[in-house]
């Protein structure tokens, strides 16, 4: 069943790579009549088609200018009435059948590929095209003003700002132990100029001679048992400093970025081309913990796309072989310690960048966070729970704000309870 559903999501990106391929000039004379009587502003039918887009289209399209595998979408709602659109995409081969013009030069065009029928519903087409023609306006409007200093989706401010204190700390002690040797090497070369001149004065006594004379014996200094035992006190702090700081990083990989058995580029599929994480990781929104995505969803693009790459023929031997790729796990939490990931990602609604740091920016992904105990109590601590039309919270949220001035957080609600994470 789930390899239907997987096959029927292939058929419909091609669907939409024949049907908007059209934006590059193959117009038909229903598309100049204008319109197509979206209504952008229903944020419904916005979030509805945004979610199909999203999971079925943003493989080969975006909704831009940018060709990605087929044409960029924008202006396709202009470009095409909006009856041969549903058509096109619902049953293409009857169209081409019956002789349209437009739909058999589309055709012609990607190679005679046959586009097989789906079942998508007119509202739902509609949908998707009043999501794109929302996506128009929402990138006209942000095209204006300049927003540099806006924050990247997933950039984790707060620890960006706490590596940049530390690096300022970092540079103040540098420049600290170095006006410290000036000075020191100042005093000593003031010191020698000073004997120079007094031994060239010679109007001093045989005492004062003596005094401005006298070497300094280093041995004195290494041989006493206060300096000694200074040395062995430090070395010792030094040590147990290294082994706690060794001791606390065990299990510990952040920064951990494995080679992989096949190059795969999140920064290109998950950024360039904007792929929703829950395409490939399936149970994202729905399971313990995310799917490691199987071949067959590679091969719903790449049996078409760059099949003859080195790394896509990877993916052909280990599918005739029968045998899974072997990919390298990278987060990885201890099993004392109970994770739900459709609990934090379907219900708290986190974003996959709060954990895993900018994914969309990797192009070999790495261990972001520390995931850490300490590291889960705090965001448990920080997060504020939506309780904002859910019966279920009202009196834990009564009797909160009684004995609580703060945000009722995730450990308001028991969420730092050692039984939930350790039982």
């Amino acid at each position: 069943m789930i390899s239907c559903i997987r096959r029927a999501k292939t058929k419909l990106l091609i669907a939409f790579l024949f049907s908007l391929a059209t934006t590059f000039g193959l117009s038909t004379p229903g598309a100049a009549q204008g319109g197509v009587g979206l209504k952008p502003e229903d944020p419904a039918i916005v979030s509805a088609g945004e979610a199909l887009y999203k999971n079925n289209c943003v493989v080969c399209h975006s909704v831009g200018d940018d060709v990605v595998v087929g044409p960029g979408l924008k202006g396709i709602n202009e470009r095409r009435a909006q009856p041969w659109l549903i058509s096109w995409i619902k049953n293409s081969q009857a169209l081409i059948q019956s002789g349209d013009k437009d739909a058999v030069a589309v055709y012609n065009q990607f190679n005679k590929q046959a586009m097989p029928s789906f079942a998508f519903s007119d509202e739902e087409v509609v949908s998707i095209l009043t999501y794109i023609k929302s996506a128009e306006s929402v990138a006209a409007e942000t095209a204006g003003p300049a927003s540099g200093a806006e924050t990247a989706p997933g950039q984790n401010v707060g620890t960006d700002a706490v590596g940049a204190v530390g690096g300022y700390l970092d540079i103040v002690l540098v420049v600290l132990i170095v006006v410290l040797i000036v000075l020191v090497v100042t005093l000593l070369l003031i010191t020698s100029l000073l004997k120079n001149y007094l031994n060239k004065n010679k109007q001093l006594d045989e005492y004062d001679a003596e005094v401005v004379n006298q070497r300094f014996d280093f041995s004195k200094v290494y041989k006493s048992k206060a300096v000694r035992t200074l040395v062995v006190l430090i070395f010792v702090v030094v040590l147990l400093d290294l082994g706690l700081n060794k001791v606390m990083g065990i299990g510990i990989q952040e920064g951990y970025a494995p080679k992989q058995p096949i190059a795969f580029s999140h920064k290109l599929h998950a950024g360039e081309h904007q792929i929703d994480c829950n395409y490939c990781h399936t149970t994202v929104y729905k399971g313990k913990s995310a799917s490691i995505p199987s071949a067959n969803i590679c091969m719903n693009c790449h049996s078409q796309i760059k099949a003859e790459s080195p790394e896509i023929q990877k993916i052909y031997k280990a599918i005739e072989r029968n045998k899974p790729i072997e990919w390298v796990r990278i987060h990885n939490l201890p099993d004392l310690a109970y994770f739900n990931h459709a609990q934090h990602t379907q219900v708290a609604g986190v974003e996959c960048q709060t954990c895993h740091g900018p994914i969309q920016e990797m192009e070999v992904v790495y261990q972001y966070s520390p995931l850490t105990m300490g590291w889960c109590i705090d965001c448990h601590r920080e997060t504020p729970l939506n309780t904002e039309g859910n019966a279920y919270y009202d009196n834990l949220v009564k009797l909160h704000e009684q004995s609580s001035k703060g945000a009722f957080t995730v450990a308001s609600n028991g969420g730092t309870e050692c039984s939930k994470c350790h039982y």
